[in-house]
């Protein structure tokens, strides 16, 4: 009970929480007004969503005087989409499921003579529909329609048409607005994300050289440090996918007005930095193995360890200069000679220190190798001449 007790006490309590979501609205807030980014890009989605649904309520309750003007403003906020080609897949999918449920909603009454019947006899048809995979997340609003449709009390050949007519009306609106008004471009995203890993695998390599000097063998956080590191590989690999779909059907009309973002960071980057996020989840996995007590293999210490952590430093640094050059999206990274010199200088110490383990048959011998083969990977993947031999 009094570990219960203290779980319970450590959780943030509600006004905490609210503290801190209201800190974040903030910085977002703050974000968007600084200059371009992924937070300015959701500002003007929703707002180009609001719209379009104000367009599309104009022209089919202001314009077109349907007293039941629901169905086209609906439908066209849900289609500015990520990207304009996402916008037209979602349109085909959720046209075709309200036309499905219209039609069933309708067929439905028919057969069964009141609203209730028709609810029972066609909802279930309905949702069993909606997980069908090629519906993807649009198949419910053909659940959505029919109870729409059956609650109005109108399901005959007429209101069905009227209302297929309605939300192709709203799909319309929705989707030229999107490619119309600032399509978006998510080249942005790819950029960040990759100098955000840059950055992070940077960070890594500092906090472990730092414990290394310290004799702080914290395995468990090095393991931490490099789960986080995979997940933002994933984010990266993520954006990668929303950049290419960006561009689907908008880079050639954008790039005619000379309206196109700077050029993405090419994919071989993301290849680049995959392998030291590979090489950095080995080389913690190497250092866990050696701080367990109870495994054979001891971890190398004294001087040779002093320069493995100095080592992983100035790599580390390397990191950020990558990470600040594809922020300011300038061109080749300029090696600070002293670095590159200094990197040789303590490669070479690593390199005596383990013929050195290896002559007196030391245990040390096989941890050492390991690491100075994770950093000699590091140091190739990062550092500008070192993938040069």
């Amino acid at each position: 009970m009094t570990g219960v007790t203290e779980a319970l006490r450590r959780q943030p309590r509600p006004t905490h929480a609210l503290r801190e979501e209201a800190r974040a609205v903030g910085r977002a807030a703050r974000a968007a007004c600084r200059g371009p980014g992924r937070e300015r890009d959701l500002l003007v989605q929703s707002l180009k969503a609001s719209a379009a649904a104000i367009l599309a309520w104009l022209v089919a309750g202001v314009w077109m005087g349907d007293p039941m003007a629901l169905m086209a403003p609906w439908v066209a906020v849900v289609l500015v989409q990520a990207t304009v080609y996402s916008s037209l897949m979602q349109a085909a999918r959720q046209f075709t499921a309200i036309c499905a449920g219209a039609l069933l909603a309708s067929l439905a009454l028919a057969v069964t003579g009141n609203t209730l019947g028709a609810v029972a006899l066609s909802v279930p048809l309905l949702m069993l529909l909606a997980n069908w995979p090629r519906f993807g997340d649009q198949g419910i609003y053909g659940a959505t329609t029919a109870l729409f449709t059956l609650a109005t009390g109108a399901a005959d050949a007429v209101a069905v048409g009227h209302r297929v007519g309605q939300a192709a009306l709203g799909a319309v609106i929705g989707i030229a607005v999107n490619a119309f008004v600032l399509p978006p471009i998510h080249l942005r995203d790819v950029r960040e994300n990759l100098a955000a890993l840059a950055r992070e695998a940077g960070d890594v390599l500092h906090t472990v050289a730092g414990d290394l000097r310290d004799g702080e063998w914290d395995a468990q956080g090095w393991s931490h440090a490099s789960s986080r590191l995979e997940r933002r590989l994933d984010a990266l690999r993520s954006a990668r996918g929303w950049s290419r779909e960006s561009l689907r059907l908008t880079a050639a009309p954008r790039r005619a007005v000379r309206r196109l973002p700077a050029s993405v960071p090419p994919e071989q980057d993301d290849e680049r930095w995959s392998r030291v996020t590979g090489h950095i989840r080995a080389l913690t996995r190497t250092l866990a193995v050696a701080a367990d007590d109870g495994r054979a293999p001891v971890p190398p210490a004294g001087p040779v360890l002093d320069s493995y952590a100095d080592l992983l430093q100035l790599i580390g640094d390397a990191c950020h200069a990558e990470s600040d050059r594809l922020l300011t999206a300038g061109g080749a990274v300029r090696p600070d000679d002293h670095a590159v010199s200094a990197m040789r200088e303590l490669r070479g110490q690593l390199q005596d220190g383990l013929r050195e383990h290896a002559g007196q048959g030391g245990d040390g011998t096989t941890v050492l190798g390991s690491l100075l083969l994770q950093a000699e990977n590091l140091w190739s993947e990062t550092v500008p001449t070192g993938r040069h031999g």
